[in-house]
């Protein structure tokens, strides 16, 4: 049902995955997004025609690449390039956004291309990776990183932590955005060139969460998270539950694979998968409110939250 916050629950093998990633995700990025995905065998599946879209937020990396990040995926690093390229020395020498992007030629080191690093080949051993003796792990060549705004030049705009970036850009309100919803998840600590393949599964889903905030939704979106709190702190549960209130306030629905006490006991409507893992789950046990969920018997989780 559109509007709802709904959680999928159950020991772990009683078929959670399967059942949401397998049948009910593929099945839908079909029918909404146009995917080709292949669901798991099922009889049928009711209710997508109230949703638009599919949106999958796991803990799958935001890129491969060192060269993706914060400011990359959200968008945030277009609108620091803009401004960069309009400050008055910038337009004087005809420098654009696209000199200062480390991804393209022009403004960036052509020893690392771009990277800030240099791979070192160790023959029959793992690469390792020295910084660069050019840039210094700057990335820039030496004219691009001449030009600053507010003091800072385009390398060390982004070293900033998220937090830091939302003050400095606070007038730019496009920007700002942006980064108020990388905030909102609790990740304003993260340096906003942080390489991708550094932060954790969590972050990753967070960075995915804030990106779908910063958009503007009709409101009939379906989102599936599996597992969101696993290695979280309380503090950033409570700022992931916010996110997902507003998501799901706005029209949208969200169904989480969860194990989280806490998580449960806010959900709109729980489904709880048993009794047990492997041949001894994939039996429905209870569908309904978490309220009633406490006189299951056979339920663990029902058994959890009475001893909680």
């Amino acid at each position: 049902e559109a509007g709802e916050f709904a959680a999928l629950l159950g020991p772990s093998g009683s078929g959670k995955s399967t059942l949401v990633n397998n049948v009910l995700a593929n099945a839908a990025a079909m029918r909404l997004n146009g995917a080709r995905t292949i669901p798991g065998r099922h009889k049928g599946i009711e209710g997508l025609q109230h949703f638009s879209t599919l949106v999958r937020v796991d803990q799958s990396a935001i890129g491969q690449s060192p060269r993706s990040n914060p400011a990359t995926y959200t968008g945030a690093f277009d609108g620091i390039r803009r401004l960069m390229s309009q400050v008055p020395e910038a337009r004087v020498r005809g420098y654009g956004p696209s000199r200062f992007s480390f991804n393209v030629r022009g403004g960036r080191c052509e020893r690392c291309h771009g990277d800030g690093q240099i791979r070192l080949d160790m023959q029959f051993l793992a690469d390792v990776y020295a910084e660069c003796p050019s840039c210094h792990g700057q990335r820039y060549n030496r004219e691009t990183l001449e030009i600053r705004f507010k003091g800072l030049n385009i390398a060390e705009a982004l070293d900033l932590t998220v937090d830091d970036a939302a003050d400095l850009f606070r007038k730019n309100h496009k920007l700002a955005a942006r980064l108020e919803t990388l905030q909102a998840v609790g990740l304003g600590y993260l340096r906003l060139g942080q390489a991708a393949n550094t932060l954790s599964g969590g972050e990753a889903q967070r960075i995915k969460l804030s990106l779908e905030l910063s958009r503007r939704t009709q409101g009939d979106a379906l989102y599936i998270l599996d597992e969101p709190t696993t290695g979280l702190h309380w503090i950033d549960i409570q700022h992931l539950v916010d996110l997902l209130f507003k998501l799901r306030d706005a029209g949208n629905t969200i169904i989480v694979i969860e194990h989280n006490l806490d998580m449960i006991r806010l959900a709109d409507w729980v489904i709880d998968l048993g009794p047990g893992g492997g041949r001894h789950g994939g039996s429905i046990l209870y569908s309904g409110p978490v309220s009633a969920l406490h006189a299951q018997s056979e339920s663990s989780t029902a058994q959890a939250l009475r001893k909680d």
